[in-house]
């Protein structure tokens, strides 16, 4: 206790939300690290990052070791040397850059002593022959020839800059960062550690710290413990960086760094701190900084402790390198990646991969990151802003994943509280909000694991081991289109910047005729959907459900996009519901849920900005399931959303079958990126994360049960084996075999037009489960036109029956 303050009364307010003001923290002095103080710490920390403890996988870029300063326990600084270049030539830099991006790093750190051509001429003389005035000139273009050939992205520790620097620096670095270290002017007189270091100034550093809030670059900070700084003066730091913080909102991560003491230096002798220190700054940190912000401390500098540090409130490890050493603290090496993850998890927590910039920060590049770095970091990001986890993408040909995959199948029973919890409410009967499914979209590790075992549970009791599949042909009768939807690469409308496939526009004729190709070949479906050609207008659209139904009279016309719908009616000056009743009578049967992309203005008007808006979708929707037309809803996922877009879309479909029980299917269809205009454009990231992809259907499932049983694994998009993948994370459908499928393909994926049905039921059967073809309704076929087996395509229910 402390000038009256109960310390007891003053955490309770800390856990309600409050902010500790000074006073109040210097109360905490004198409080003992482990107990309520850590456990407040540590609950702050689990609101703010869930069970993660995120690193960077990065390389260390020592560009020049020469520096002004002579603090008194640095091994990196030191004088020029006879036989040691004062600058890593270009060519040294980039070998060190491409060996990291050869181990998967996608950080490249430059730290260097601080303007060391102030004090000596071996760095003028060598930055004159390097072409450049000053370090930090060099630094700019060494930072930017990185950035340009090996794609990781720099951060850069430059020692103190102004404003105009900070800015120039900012259009080469996706974020910079200064220890502030201590502002006790205490430890600057003779005798203390940064005697005759005029950059240690705390004035001066703080002005830096300002100088870079100004200039929007995200930026790190933090203080170094253990030098001879009291409590208090860790303290008035952390406060003083508090107060940057929340003018400028630009810290992003606060280092609480541990001095060690490094042979050859004038502290080498001097006492490193207690564990009880580190534990107790830790935990100040997290109460004065609240549970939002980034706590790290190094791991490599406490190896022996890393729980204690992750429950006194860290969430963050830092840059930890696979293939440069430490060359501040050479003495420590990194941890290796694989036991940092199992310590990680021995504390409860899940390791996962960030790149330099931080997630909130990444996910907001228009305000924190210059043009030159929007496109870098967005590709190299998932949902959540972390790093990708894989290679993967949807509609590539990449090997799946192995650590997704074997997650999946892992028997991992230490999910959290909240993840336990939310499921207990699920199989209990009540829905998650959208809080909660956010927070599973947000699993990774045991929760993740946990979450799809539930997900197939749930499958299992509703609708058995039975999994279906259609026989079915897409018919895209126009790819012409008015409409500038960035993610499409199958119109050839305004905003197509050319690619696989010419303008066309099929004739009634030629649509009759894949028609009766489709019925000769044992389809009991096709799926007709298309771009708004100029000239279109209701009248059109039932024209080419009498072609169909002409050319085939039992086949179910599954047909038109609620836009089209829309389109439709508007030409014609009836209402939806008219308009439907006119295309039911001429033999419409059931709507695909397509043109829903994110069920979210938010997300509509970067992506689809002049298509039908969220309320039109669903007033389509609803007007269709009141004329008796059943439809699927889909949503179309992982390019410039996140993961409270997710699910709002989930919540609305849910809220939608509650009231007309009219859709018969949920279809996630991860966004495929390759030849996407708004990815080639660099605005969009490469689609969801083969973890996320999974975590759809099962979130999906988890989310619309009991109303929608039916979830769907596009194979068309998650590849074939990724598709069986999904039938262990909660989905029981593999939609259509699919003949001449384009609208895919047009945007760059590489599995192909058509499966037969032999190929499907080989795929479920080898997942384990098995097939049976379903009608559209999801009833057993019953196929009434030509025989059953056509070309290696199935019509008849062969493989049994369907789930009662």
């Amino acid at each position: 206790m402390r000038r009256g303050i109960d310390i007891d009364e003053l955490l309770d307010t800390v856990e309600a939300g409050k902010k500790v003001n000074r006073e109040q923290a210097l109360a905490l002095v004198n409080c003992e690290a482990k107990g309520h103080l850590s456990a407040v710490a540590q609950g702050l920390s689990l609101v703010g990052h869930g069970a993660n403890v995120s690193f960077s996988k990065k390389v260390f870029i020592p560009l020049t070791q020469l520096c002004a300063d002579v603090c008194h326990y640095c091994a990196f600084a030191h004088a020029p040397r006879r036989d040691e270049a004062a600058y890593l030539s270009r060519e040294a830099v980039l070998d060190i850059a491409r060996r990291g991006q050869e181990q998967g790093c996608k950080e490249a750190l430059f730290t260097l002593g601080d303007r060391p051509e102030r004090r000596y001429a071996a760095a003028r003389n060598a930055l004159a022959d390097l072409g450049h005035a000053s370090t930090l000139s060099y630094l700019e273009e060494i930072a930017g020839l990185v950035l340009k050939e090996t794609g990781l992205l720099p951060h850069l520790n430059p020692g103190l800059t102004d404003e105009a620097w900070s800015r120039r620096l900012r259009s080469v670095s996706a974020s910079q960062g200064l220890m502030l270290e201590t502002t006790s002017h205490r430890l600057s007189q003779r005798g203390g550690p940064h005697f005759g270091s005029m950059d240690k100034a705390p004035a001066a550093r703080l002005a830096a710290i300002e100088a870079a809030g100004r200039a929007g670059a995200p930026f790190t900070s933090g203080i170094l413990i253990g030098i001879g700084e009291t409590r208090e003066e860790r303290v008035d730091a952390l406060l003083a960086i508090r107060d940057l913080h929340d003018c400028y909102g630009h810290i992003q991560e606060i280092i609480i760094q541990n001095f060690r003491a490094k042979p050859g230096t004038r502290m080498e002798n001097a006492p490193e701190p207690t564990l009880e220190e580190q534990v107790w700054t830790i935990a100040v940190a997290r109460i004065l900084f609240g549970p939002t912000m980034n706590i790290q401390s190094p791991p490599n500098l406490r190896p022996e402790s890393l729980g204690e540090l992750i429950h006194a409130g860290i969430n963050d490890w830092g840059g930890v390198s696979p293939v440069t050493p430490d060359h501040v603290n050479p003495e420590a090496p990194w941890p290796h990646l694989v036991a940092l993850g199992q310590a990680t998890e021995q504390a409860g927590r899940s390791l996962v991969e960030r790149v330099a910039i931080y997630p909130d920060f990444a996910l907001e590049p228009e305000r924190w990151l210059s043009p030159q770095l929007q496109t870098p970091v967005l590709r190299m990001i998932d949902t959540s802003g972390f790093a990708r986890e894989d290679g993967w993408a949807p509609g590539g040909l990449e090997p799946l994943p192995t650590p997704a995959t074997t997650l999946l199948r892992s028997s991992k029973t230490n999910a959290s509280r909240a993840i336990n919890r939310i499921i207990r409410k699920v199989m209990d009967g009540s829905p998650p909000d959208e809080a909660e499914i956010v927070t599973m979209f947000e699993a990774r590790g045991a929760d993740f694991s946990t979450l799809c075992r539930a997900a197939d549970h749930l499958r299992k009791l509703r609708v058995g081991d039975r999994v279906s599949y259609v026989v079915n042909r897409n018919i895209n009768y126009t790819n012409i289109c008015t409409y500038g939807c960035k993610f499409c690469a199958f119109s050839k409308g305004r905003h197509n910047i050319g690619h696989r496939d010419k303008p066309y526009d099929l004739a009634l004729e030629e649509i009759a005729k894949r028609v009766e190709e489709a019925s000769e070949r044992g389809a009991t479906e096709v799926c007709l959907q298309g771009g708004i050609r100029p000239g279109y207008t209701g009248d059109t659209y039932l024209a080419i459900v009498g072609a169909v139904k002409s050319a085939s009279p039992h086949i179910h016309v599954h047909a038109f996009s609620p836009l089209e719908i829309w389109h439709g009616a508007e030409t014609l000056g009836l209402s939806l519901r008219d308009y439907l009743v006119r295309q039911k009578a001429m033999g419409l049967a059931s709507l695909p849920g397509t043109a829903a992309e994110i069920l979210d203005d938010e997300v509509r008007a970067v992506l689809c900005p002049d298509k039908i808006s969220t309320a039109e979708w669903f007033e389509v929707m609803e007007a269709a399931h009141s004329v008796g037309l059943k439809s699927t809803a889909t949503i179309m996922f992982g390019h410039v959303d996140a993961y409270r877009h997710w699910a709002r879309h989930l919540l609305r479909v849910r809220d939608l079958q509650a009231r007309t029980g009219g859709f018969t299917e949920f279809v996630p269809l991860p966004f495929v990126h390759m030849e996407a205009p708004i990815y080639l454009k660099g605005r969009s990231r490469k689609g969801p994360t083969f973890r996320e992809a999974l975590l759809m259907h099962s979130v999906a499932r988890l989310t619309l049960d009991p109303g929608i049983t039916n979830i769907q694994a596009s194979w068309v998009k998650m590849g074939p084996q990724g598709a069986a993948l999904c039938l262990e994370a909660g989905a029981n459908d593999l939609g259509g075999v699919l003949m001449n499928e384009s609208i895919t393909r047009a945007a760059g994926a590489e599995h192909g037009q058509e499966l037969s049905a032999d190929d499907l039921c080989s795929l479920i059967s080898g997942a384990g489960r098995e097939p049976y073809q379903r009608g559209t309704d999801y009833q057993e076929t019953v196929y009434r036109g030509a025989s059953s087996r056509r070309d290696g395509m199935v019509s008849e229910a062969t493989h049994g029956k369907p789930p009662s």
